[in-house]
């Protein structure tokens, strides 16, 4: 059946829950997970169940709006201080995507000067469910925008998975490929397995299938010779945070594909809302890189690939500079370099609409 339009992973339920779908059982099986909790909702991000820069926001959001339903506090500074308290602890969950904070800040201004705890904590919740919609809709723009960037009969390669699954719904990168799709300009998808989580072949595939947009699942070390053969006409990727110079973090090997499409002349593309840009970091040199447990990359689902013992690095990331970069698609237009001056532009343009 394919995937409805308003498909999501996480939903906010009327008993005051959190339900997601758990994403380390993708593609075998799929499997939803019902919460009050608000620390089984920074496990699940710690563990990636919960994953992709903007769905992490948006589960924190619902994790702080959980946190507000179970405090015992009759008071608002005792309510508010237990709610930084679920703050730093979604906030420690991963370092990179800055949609975490993004979502947690967000949430935390809304409820300053709320005194009564009761109206607080529906402020919490009517917050939480914002941002989940408000990135539904950015992602349907960042599709819109996105998709005229690509040729006519595009063979599009992408890397990870910045789709539905990845954010409240639709996508990002895959957001511009649906989108893509549905007017007729796409012609096929080249989709990286990404080692070592295997998200493109795991989640990726699943999508790209679902929706019926045909599609290619190839191993990370084939995208040269794919470009190399002419069978791509634009790369496009999510992001979790970009720099103000548009240096931009993305899971680790976005940088290779960039540095391969330099040297075969195609345009690589970043989609991703302005809640991902970070104008506090001047360069890609300020983001900080999630290292993850060398396991991952000695395992695969537990069974090990590599000998006993052996060392072994996981950087989560890499950043890609933003020279390599032929355009930043987001909710509120298209930025070009010099990006310093188009994000900074289309971040107020993001803050004017969400005001």
């Amino acid at each position: 059946m394919p995937m409805k339009d308003l498909f999501t992973p996480i939903k906010w339920l009327p008993e005051g829950k959190v339900c997601f779908l758990e994403q380390t059982r993708l593609p075998r099986e799929e499997v939803w997970v019902e919460t009050s909790d608000c620390a089984r909702i920074a496990d699940a991000i710690e563990r990636l169940a919960i994953r992709g820069a903007p769905l992490i926001g948006i589960a924190a959001a619902y994790g702080l709006a959980l946190a507000a339903l179970s405090t015992q506090a009759t008071d608002y500074e005792s309510f508010r201080s237990d709610l930084l308290k679920s703050a730093v602890r979604l906030r420690s969950t991963r370092p990179t995507a800055v949609n975490l904070g993004w979502a947690l800040d967000r949430v935390m201004r809304a409820v300053d000067g709320v005194r009564d705890v009761s109206d607080a904590r529906e402020v919490t919740i009517r917050t939480a469910q914002a941002i989940h919609q408000d990135d539904i809709g950015a992602c349907r723009r960042i599709g819109e925008y996105g998709a005229p960037l690509l040729p006519a009969g595009a063979r599009v390669m992408t890397h990870c998975n910045a789709g539905a699954l990845a954010t409240g719904g639709y996508g990002t990168a895959l957001g511009v490929i649906r989108s893509a799709w549905k007017a007729g300009r796409l012609k096929h998808v080249l989709a990286n397995e990404t080692r070592p989580l295997l998200q493109g072949a795991r989640l990726t595939a699943w999508e790209l299938r679902e929706e019926g947009i045909p599609f290619t699942l190839i191993p990370d070390s084939a995208a040269g010779l794919m470009m190399q053969r002419g069978k791509v006409d634009a790369v496009v990727t999510g992001a979790d945070r970009i720099a103000a110079n548009g240096d931009t973090a993305n899971k680790v090997g976005t940088y290779h594909l960039a540095v391969l499409s330099q040297a075969n002349r195609i345009p690589f593309y970043i989609a991703a809302p302005t809640s991902t840009v970070d104008l506090s970091i001047a360069s890609g040199a300020g983001i900080p890189i999630e290292e993850r447990s060398p396991s991952e990359v000695r395992e695969v689902h537990g069974v090990p690939v590599a000998p006993d013992g052996v060392d072994a690095a996981n950087p989560a990331f890499d950043v890609t500079p933003g020279e390599y970069i032929a355009a930043i698609v987001t909710e509120a237009g298209v930025g070009r370099a010099p990006y310093g001056e188009s994000l900074r532009s289309l971040c107020q343009r993001g803050v004017a609409a969400h005001a």
